[in-house]
């Protein structure tokens, strides 16, 4: 019995240990282009990964911005930015799916927008 459970505990932990090497490649740039109603956006983001934390900036042609509250979990992940929009702050909630070197990304803009984009790793 006691073999049986070290073996399941083993597993889990081997699991964990994969998953969390895997969620470190998320590690970088990655760039994106889509069109908003005030236009073509040209993004730029930059990624540190710790475990499950997400952290790293935003950066857009009007200027750069920390991401907050970043998870990953799995494939999936999420992040917020704080946008400044003509002396107003925006917040922009990401939700997404990792598949490789793309993360297709559908955004919340405070009440007013919601886009969905493919940001690419930058090689």
């Amino acid at each position: 019995m006691n073999k049986l459970r070290n073996t399941v505990v083993l597993t889990i932990l081997a699991a964990g240990l994969a998953l969390t090497a895997w969620a470190a490649d998320l590690t970088g740039q990655w760039t994106a282009t889509f069109n908003t109603q005030i236009g073509e956006q040209h993004y730029t983001y930059t990624f540190k990964v710790d475990g499950e934390k997400l952290t790293g900036t935003a950066k857009n042609d009007r200027g750069s911005t920390d991401i907050a509250n970043g998870t990953i979990k799995g494939d999936q992940i999420s992040f917020d930015e704080s946008l400044d929009f003509n002396g107003q702050t925006i917040l922009i909630k990401y939700t997404g799916t990792v598949s490789g070197d793309s993360i297709k990304l559908h955004r919340k803009v405070g009440e007013f927008a919601e886009e969905d984009l493919v940001a690419n790793r930058v090689k």
